[in-house]
């Protein structure tokens, strides 16, 4: 019970964090809406195992040590960023496809490996998953916070962002959002590498 308001308090702010645009919500959108809604769940399967990592060695105390080392953030952010802008190019310039809704079984798709894969990667790569993670762990969790009250922490962390990220999947696969999709396939593919490119480019010149 003691614990009841941090729990109500992380639950809030995470599922906040996770509803806010940013690279996940970006490849969320372009894997359900290119490839399909099990790749689009696949791909949020891969967001919950990368933020895993983070709540890992945030436990763990590394988070700080990287935030402290210039050297080391330097390498996760440019790492991160040469991800998003590679992803966003292939995009830009990936060839539209048309997309039938009525045979999702002629659809050119990606493994489910691979949807978790680019999931996992977009996510543990992003520097600001780093610094929303540590905020979290030294701002909002005490270091004395019981390991079982961590345990619970980390399952509704992981849970909501695979939840999430599968609603959006769902919606987005929906027959009339795929036939507008389909309609406009090419525009959508340029946007999204667009913003995906601008993010990274972003994340590499941030302070």
């Amino acid at each position: 019970m003691e614990y009841l308001p941090l729990i109500g308090t992380v639950t809030l702010i995470h599922l906040l964090s996770v509803m806010s645009p940013g690279p996940d919500l970006i490849v969320a959108i372009r894997n359900s809406l290119v490839y399909s809604r099990k790749t689009g769940v696949w791909t949020a399967v891969g967001f919950s195992l990368g933020i895993l990592i983070h709540i890992s060695y945030c436990v763990a105390g590394l988070a700080l040590v990287i935030s402290q080392s210039i050297i080391l953030f330097n390498i996760f952010k440019f790492l991160g960023a040469g991800y998003l802008i590679f992803i966003g190019l292939k995009s830009f310039f990936s060839k539209s496809s048309e997309i039938v809704v009525e045979k999702e079984e002629k659809k050119k798709d990606i493994s489910a490996l691979k949807a978790v894969q680019i999931g996992f990667l977009t996510n543990v790569l992003n520097p600001k998953a780093t610094l929303y993670f540590l905020s979290l762990f030294t701002l909002v969790i005490s270091p004395e916070t019981p390991l079982s009250v961590l345990v619970i922490l980390s399952m509704i962390m992981v849970l909501i962002m695979g939840s999430w990220f599968s609603l959006v999947a769902f919606f987005l696969t929906q027959k009339k959002v795929q036939k507008t999709f389909g309609k406009f396939q090419k525009s959508f593919n340029r946007v999204f590498g667009g913003l995906l490119v601008s993010l990274g480019i972003k994340v590499a010149l941030g302070e």
